[in-house]
């Protein structure tokens, strides 16, 4: 989260800022945003439903921009009411993009292009093109097609806003090869491609012959993690597998010859040849065990979450140091809660080194710290806790029996009882440095919800926006708190989906009240 758009609040701090310009603009970035947030927060704001509209398609957000028809339509959030950027020609179903991931430009850098100074979508289509996209235009600003030996369908961040990783379907034995015990040797493909300008790294196989009964596959920040139906997890570095095993340096636009054929890297047909073809075990940075290959790493110093590898242990969570796998004090996190959905862990994004533990009636923000007197190991605590707003209570059942005789059973609401208020999305806003929570009730046979901004350096509550559409628990949701706007997505059945649009709207005596005070 954190949008390059700005609001015409925004706009007006932008233009005091002038006359700072003797200060350095970071600072005057950050007392902008200092002043948002007062204003975000303040008791005579509010936040109003502008637009609401629905399609047939999903629908997906990104940095001020809402995207319609497979990324096809794009809409501006930023104006009071939310107008078309632009709108793509329309394609086949081969054709069509299937996903996207948002490049912004890097301050301070030179650039080859123009263009290249403004922010791109970078977009994979169902036919093995990767597309760099105006999200201001729509206009197509470069094209690479991928291969034609397997199926492209994923894109996900390696290096945020640096390396991308561009990831295969799995390919599946027919059912003539299962039945005569022939299996498929490549479980997928990863392409993987340095950001602007577009530069290959190269395209690396999994092959189940090295890795063995191999699940899953992914890169982050430059480790090869392997998923195996074990529970197994295991971590390699991509550079030292790419040095090891490249066969050899591919460029885009050139020329090649390979395998017999020769054509230009990037160019359809050819496309790129699979160059990174693992011949040996490579070497072994790190494995564990967890349940469903849940594994998470962060923390200062580095620190990792899972879940001991057995059904019954679901729920609980260990943290462990990287360095030697040694149990942190209190280091076992369990919410013991009754509920049908299952409580989540993980890193708190704003890079704190903090853990956020969401329960159905709680979210508890760890801290690790070092032992006093013992700066080798490290022990968990509790920063602070958000509660939801609901009563402990038992619910008594009577019955009359025949007799006449009341009886009386007692039992408890489960935690996630949907008449009882329930946290179901917990994010960050890191530009205004606010924890946003959604909080529901059923109330009657329609679900209610709130999204309430807290402090994400204590917990708390500073401001409630209740939403004015009702939320049924048993739809998907996804709700964005970006700077001064909200936006609710859901799914409802029969792939009918809907947005909804809400602005920030001042008071204007206190916004000036705010503003001079500020400078």
């Amino acid at each position: 989260m954190g949008p390059t758009r700005k609001s015409n609040v925004c706009r007006r701090l932008s233009r005091r800022a002038l006359g700072f310009f003797a200060r350095d603009a970071g600072v005057v970035q950050r007392t902008n945003l200092g002043i948002l947030r007062e204003l975000v927060c303040q008791e005579s704001t509010k936040f109003k439903n502008v637009w609401t509209t629905h399609s047939k398609s999903p629908i997906a957000y990104e940095r001020g921009r809402i995207y319609f028809d497979n990324y096809r339509c794009c809409v501006s959030s930023v104006a009071s009411e939310p107008k078309k950027l632009y709108e793509m020609p329309k394609c086949s179903k081969s054709e069509k993009i299937e996903d996207a991931l948002l490049w912004e430009c890097p301050v301070g850098e030179v650039l080859p292009d123009p263009s290249d100074y403004k922010s791109s979508l970078i977009a994979l289509t169902a036919h093995n093109w990767l597309l760099r996209i105006s999200t201001t235009t729509g206009k197509i600003l470069e094209k690479i097609y991928l291969a034609s030996y397997c199926k492209f369908r994923y894109l996900s961040w390696d290096t945020p806003q640096e390396v991308i990783a561009v990831k295969s379907a799995q390919n599946k034995s027919s059912a003539v090869a299962r039945q005569a015990g022939i299996q498929q040797p490549i479980l997928l493909y990863l392409a993987v491609f340095q950001v602007l300008p577009f530069s290959l790294i190269g395209i690396l196989e999994i092959n189940k012959r090295i890795f063995g009964n191999v699940t899953d596959a992914t890169l982050s920040h430059g480790i090869l993690i392997v998923m195996y139906s074990s529970g197994l997890v295991r971590l390699y570095s991509f550079q030292a597998i790419t040095e090891q095993f490249m066969q050899q340096k591919l460029d885009l636009g050139c020329a090649c010859r390979w395998g017999g054929t020769t054509g230009t890297v990037g160019e359809a047909p050819f496309g790129i040849p699979c160059n990174i073809k693992i011949t040996d075990s490579p070497p072994l940075l790190f494995e564990v065990s967890s349940l469903e290959n849940a594994f998470q790493i962060g923390g200062h110093p580095w620190h990792y979450i899972i879940t001991p590898n057995k059904k019954k242990q679901k729920g609980v969570f260990h943290i462990c140091a990287l360095k030697d796998n040694s149990l942190a004090k209190n280091g076992i996190q369990e919410m013991e809660c009754c509920s049908l959905e299952s409580d989540w862990i993980y890193f708190h994004p704003d890079a704190s080194g903090r853990i956020i533990h969401v329960g159905p009636n709680q979210i508890k923000v760890l801290k690790l710290n070092e032992i006093e007197n013992n700066s080798s190991q490290h022990q968990i605590s509790e920063d602070f806790v958000i509660l939801a707003n609901r009563e402990n209570k038992n619910e008594n059942l009577v019955t009359v029996t025949a007799s006449g005789r009341v009886v009386k059973k007692s039992f408890n609401l489960l935690d996630d009882d949907p008449e009882q208020e329930t946290f179901k999305i917990v994010d960050y806003e890191d530009e205004l440095d606010l924890l946003s929570v959604v909080a529901v009730t059923q109330i009657d046979a329609e679900g209610k919800a709130h999204l309430d901004f807290h402090c994400n350096e204590y917990g708390t509550l500073l401001k409630s926006i209740p939403l004015v559409e009702s939320w049924d628990v048993t739809y998907s949701h996804e709700v964005y708190f970006d700077r001064d706007l909200v936006l609710h997505i859901e799914q409802k059945p029969n792939r009918v989906f809907s947005c909804y649009v809400y602005q920030m709207v001042c008071d204007p005596a206190e916004e000036e009240e705010i503003l001079n005070k500020s400078y």
